[in-house]
Protein backbone atom coordinates (compact mmCIF):
# COMPACT_ATOMS: atom_id res chain seq x y z
CA UNK A 1 0.00 0.00 0.00
CA UNK A 2 1.67 3.27 -1.20
CA UNK A 3 1.52 6.06 1.01
CA UNK A 4 1.93 9.52 0.13
CA UNK A 5 4.39 11.36 1.75
CA UNK A 6 4.66 14.13 4.13
CA UNK A 7 3.93 17.82 3.31
CA UNK A 8 6.74 19.55 5.42
CA UNK A 9 5.88 23.18 6.63
CA UNK A 10 8.38 25.51 7.90
CA UNK A 11 7.92 27.18 11.45
CA UNK A 12 6.08 30.01 10.05
CA UNK A 13 3.43 29.81 7.26
CA UNK A 14 0.96 31.52 5.60
CA UNK A 15 -2.25 30.10 5.87
CA UNK A 16 -6.24 31.32 5.42
CA UNK A 17 -9.14 30.70 7.03
CA UNK A 18 -11.66 31.72 4.34
CA UNK A 19 -14.86 31.53 6.44
CA UNK A 20 -13.71 34.14 8.33
CA UNK A 21 -12.49 35.85 5.27
CA UNK A 22 -9.16 35.73 5.81
CA UNK A 23 -7.20 34.69 2.49
CA UNK A 24 -3.59 35.22 3.52
CA UNK A 25 -2.35 35.31 7.36
CA UNK A 26 1.64 34.59 8.74
CA UNK A 27 1.53 32.38 11.30
CA UNK A 28 3.74 31.07 13.48
CA UNK A 29 3.96 26.50 13.45
CA UNK A 30 4.54 25.82 17.31
CA UNK A 31 4.21 22.44 18.37
CA UNK A 32 4.98 23.52 21.83
CA UNK A 33 1.16 25.10 21.78
CA UNK A 34 -1.60 22.63 21.83
CA UNK A 35 -4.11 25.10 20.59
CA UNK A 36 -4.25 27.73 18.07
CA UNK A 37 -4.84 30.94 18.34
CA UNK A 38 -5.66 34.21 16.35
CA UNK A 39 -5.35 37.93 16.86
CA UNK A 40 -8.95 39.08 17.64
CA UNK A 41 -10.65 42.01 19.52
CA UNK A 42 -13.62 43.11 20.72
CA UNK A 43 -15.31 39.53 21.27
CA UNK A 44 -18.83 39.37 22.15
CA UNK A 45 -21.31 36.38 22.77
CA UNK A 46 -24.58 36.43 21.08
CA UNK A 47 -27.60 33.93 20.35
CA UNK A 48 -28.66 32.65 16.92
CA UNK A 49 -31.01 30.42 15.83
CA UNK A 50 -30.74 28.66 19.85
CA UNK A 51 -26.99 28.41 19.19
CA UNK A 52 -24.18 30.35 20.79
CA UNK A 53 -22.26 32.82 18.14
CA UNK A 54 -18.88 34.95 18.85
CA UNK A 55 -18.55 37.91 16.80
CA UNK A 56 -14.78 39.45 16.93
CA UNK A 57 -12.63 42.07 14.89
CA UNK A 58 -9.70 40.66 13.25
CA UNK A 59 -6.98 43.81 12.49
CA UNK A 60 -5.28 43.52 9.45
CA UNK A 61 -2.23 45.19 8.22
CA UNK A 62 -3.80 45.76 5.04
CA UNK A 63 -7.16 46.73 5.69
CA UNK A 64 -7.84 49.96 7.65
CA UNK A 65 -11.05 48.75 9.54
CA UNK A 66 -9.91 44.98 9.63
CA UNK A 67 -12.03 42.11 9.92
CA UNK A 68 -15.29 42.11 11.25
CA UNK A 69 -15.82 37.98 12.06
CA UNK A 70 -18.91 35.86 12.97
CA UNK A 71 -18.21 31.68 14.04
CA UNK A 72 -20.32 29.64 16.17
CA UNK A 73 -19.02 28.68 19.39
CA UNK A 74 -17.39 26.00 20.21
CA UNK A 75 -16.14 26.02 23.73
CA UNK A 76 -14.95 28.59 26.42
CA UNK A 77 -11.78 26.47 27.74
CA UNK A 78 -8.61 27.20 29.85
CA UNK A 79 -5.90 27.95 28.01
CA UNK A 80 -2.09 28.52 29.08
CA UNK A 81 -0.99 31.88 27.32
CA UNK A 82 2.63 32.66 26.36
CA UNK A 83 3.74 32.80 29.52
CA UNK A 84 2.08 29.94 30.96
CA UNK A 85 -1.06 31.20 32.85
CA UNK A 86 -4.10 29.97 32.52
CA UNK A 87 -6.67 32.07 30.78
CA UNK A 88 -10.50 31.34 29.13
CA UNK A 89 -10.72 31.87 26.41
CA UNK A 90 -13.43 31.25 23.35
CA UNK A 91 -13.10 29.00 20.83
CA UNK A 92 -14.24 28.69 17.07
CA UNK A 93 -14.06 25.69 14.79
CA UNK A 94 -12.99 27.16 10.92
CA UNK A 95 -11.86 25.69 7.73
CA UNK A 96 -7.84 26.50 7.25
CA UNK A 97 -6.12 26.23 4.01
CA UNK A 98 -2.10 25.23 3.78
CA UNK A 99 0.26 24.42 1.23
CA UNK A 100 -3.30 23.59 -0.96
CA UNK A 101 -4.60 21.95 1.64
CA UNK A 102 -7.87 22.42 3.58
CA UNK A 103 -9.00 20.94 6.83
CA UNK A 104 -11.36 22.21 9.74
CA UNK A 105 -9.25 23.57 12.95
CA UNK A 106 -10.46 24.79 16.23
CA UNK A 107 -8.48 28.45 16.88
CA UNK A 108 -9.13 29.94 20.35
CA UNK A 109 -9.65 33.78 20.18
CA UNK A 110 -7.07 35.59 22.42
CA UNK A 111 -5.48 39.08 21.77
CA UNK A 112 -2.15 39.10 20.45
CA UNK A 113 -1.10 42.75 19.78
CA UNK A 114 2.01 42.16 21.90
CA UNK A 115 3.28 39.26 19.69
CA UNK A 116 4.97 38.91 16.38
CA UNK A 117 2.63 36.72 15.36
CA UNK A 118 -1.27 37.45 14.89
CA UNK A 119 -1.75 33.43 14.73
CA UNK A 120 -0.43 30.74 16.30
CA UNK A 121 -0.97 27.45 14.62
CA UNK A 122 -0.74 24.47 17.50
CA UNK A 123 0.12 20.78 17.51
CA UNK A 124 -3.75 19.51 17.25
CA UNK A 125 -4.04 21.48 13.85
CA UNK A 126 -1.49 19.57 12.17
CA UNK A 127 -1.60 16.37 14.02
CA UNK A 128 -2.71 13.08 11.99
CA UNK A 129 -2.42 15.46 8.89
CA UNK A 130 0.77 13.51 7.49
CA UNK A 131 2.93 17.04 8.11
CA UNK A 132 5.88 17.17 9.28
CA UNK A 133 7.86 20.76 10.79
CA UNK A 134 11.07 21.32 9.26
CA UNK A 135 12.57 23.96 12.15
CA UNK A 136 14.74 25.70 10.28
CA UNK A 137 13.22 27.14 7.73
CA UNK A 138 10.18 28.76 7.00
CA UNK A 139 7.34 29.32 3.90
CA UNK A 140 7.64 25.62 2.66
CA UNK A 141 4.14 25.29 2.05
CA UNK A 142 2.93 28.61 0.26
CA UNK A 143 6.99 27.96 -2.11
CA UNK A 144 8.28 31.60 -0.50
CA UNK A 145 10.99 29.24 1.13
CA UNK A 146 13.53 30.79 3.69
CA UNK A 147 16.14 29.49 5.59
CA UNK A 148 15.47 30.67 9.13
CA UNK A 149 18.58 33.28 10.18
Amino acid sequence: MATNPPMIIGWRETVGLPELGITAAVAKVDTGARTSAIHATRIKVFDRDGRKWVRFHVPHARLEKGLECEAPLVDAREIKNTSGVPQERLVIETLLTLGGRKWRVEVSLANRANMTFPMILGRTAIRRRNILVDAGRSHLADGTRKERK
